[in-house]
């Protein structure tokens, strides 16, 4: 069996097991990483978490199956991500040159004691604090012109003290010998705290697995989007929270976007928070990819909004994870390749993986904690704390080993893909995107609408019972 699997479901902390079938193998991609096999075992977890909710709700386990390579199509979704042009042709969603040139520019610079360091453009104000410390333009010349000015540590924290985004690339065996790379390897890789006592709440019978959830998604880019995400696949109503003036990236809220509502709430202002209050009270699951510490200067920390509503299930997403020196950074999938040692491993200068595996993994992970915390509290009651980042999930990636690929540009083509997509009529136009992937022997997993437009609904949860 997947020894990454069989790894996950110590986490569900149970003897029985729904038949599962996992079929295939890397390489996918062209990369030493177990990438497929990996994400493969991630989403195999995540349907066996869903096989047993729709056990508690019908009295039958299902059976689960997932295809290596279906994953594989699954931890890269945005790259088949189709918007149908006006001739009825279908293209790829892809950048801008103006934002593929400013993405160019996230990658690994030599400093001047011969390390090298990633400072990451990912957001407006981001990357207005880290050129302002680098004095210079957004160009790779002038980047690396900066960067060879600095020491890496040095560097280092000046980029961390002004609340900006960068890492240092490490080796894994640094990493691991480095604090918080060990506080992380004590941890699992999805971590489930129980914060709280209050009386079980079985799931309703009929409809799909999770009919009559509610999830609060105040995520963005990427891992987070990608948990809510799994909960819409199954029938939970999710409502995305952000603001007019919250930056996106509109191909990532296109693709990750499916099944959910969307509603503004201003937490700058008492009474968008005041109403989130109130949202949360009606919630089961709040998800949350706010640096640590952030929501909890703002009255909506974990213990807090348990307090508020007993039974919460309150789920953190980051990119460093709680614990260590370094947990109240910010971070994207491109740093925590960095920081944890994968970048080094790929090139030389560090070179990131072929796909978002991290931002991925990450969202997945973060729904089969959060699936797994909803099952306890359906039999045992109580408020959960799951907790997932972007570099404990790069660390479970090393953890499966190494293997050899046979070439470089490998992947899913276009024509394989193709099997896996549906099409969907959207604000934003006809598009083609991915399906989900796990399959059960029941129950179809699928969203009931497309993706909102941001801001298009009302702060406001739809019945329990309401068919999805």
């Amino acid at each position: 069996m997947n020894t990454a699997f069989q790894e996950l479901l110590e986490i569900r902390n149970r003897a029985d097991m729904p038949t599962v079938k996992i079929t295939g193998s890397d390489p996918v991609y062209s990369s030493r990483f177990k990438i497929a096999e990996t994400g493969a075992a991630v989403l195999a977890a995540t349907g066996v978490a869903i096989s047993d909710i729709w056990e508690m709700k019908t009295g039958r386990p299902q059976d689960v199956s997932v295809d290596v390579r279906h994953a594989a199509a699954a931890l890269n979704s945005v790259a088949h991500l189709m918007l149908r042009q006006p001739d009825g042709a279908y293209k790829v969603y892809g950048d801008s040159p103006l934002a593929q040139m400013a993405y160019d520019t996230i990658r690994a610079y030599p400093t001047k004691d011969g390390r090298w360091f990633m400072p990451h453009f990912g957001m407006k104000q981001l990357k207005e604090r880290v050129l302002e410390i680098l004095d210079c333009e957004q160009t790779q010349e002038s980047i690396a012109k900066a960067v060879a000015k600095w020491d890496a540590e040095d560097l280092d924290q000046t980029i961390a003290a002004a609340n900006a985004c960068g890492g240092i690339a490490r080796t894994e065996e640094e990493w691991r010998n480095h604090p918080h790379g060990r506080a992380l390897a004590a941890q699992a890789v999805v971590e489930i705290e129980k914060i709280g006592d209050s009386a079980p709440e079985p799931f309703p019978e009929g409809g799909p697995a999770l009919q009559g959830v509610r999830v609060l998604d105040l995520t963005r880019i990427l891992a987070g989007p990608v948990a809510a995400r799994t909960m819409a696949e199954h029938g939970a109503d999710v409502l995305m929270v952000s603001a007019p003036h919250v930056p996106q990236i509109k191909k990532f809220v296109l693709e990750l976007s499916h099944g959910k509502r969307s509603c503004f709430l201003d937490l700058n202002t008492s009474e968008a928070a005041a109403r989130l209050k109130d949202l949360v009270r009606g919630a089961d699951v709040f998800s949350q990819g706010y640096r640590p510490g952030v929501l909890e200067a703002r009255g909506f920390g974990p213990e807090e909004l348990a307090r508020e509503r007993p039974g919460l299930v309150y789920t953190s997403i980051n990119c460093y994870g709680s614990g260590g020196p370094l947990s109240n950074r910010g971070g994207w999938e491109q740093i925590a390749q960095t920081v944890t040692g994968i970048s080094q491993e790929v090139g030389n200068p560090p070179e990131l993986l072929p796909v978002y595996f991290c931002d991925y993994s990450t969202g997945y992970l973060g729904a089969y904690g959060t699936l797994l915390a909803l099952a306890r509290r359906a039999v045992e009651g109580g408020s959960y704390h799951v907790r997932v980042s972007l570099c404990r999930s790069a660390m479970f990636l090393q953890d499966q080993g190494r293997i050899d690929y046979p070439s470089e540009g490998m992947g899913i083509p276009d024509e394989e893909a193709r099997s896996l997509q549906m099409d969907s009529e959207t604000t934003y136009g006809q598009v083609r995107h991915l399906g989900p992937v796990i399959r059960f022997s029941e129950s179809t997993p699928g969203w009931s609408w497309p993706s909102p437009a941001l801001g298009a609904d009302k702060a406001e949860w739809l019945p329990r019972d309401m068919a999805r």
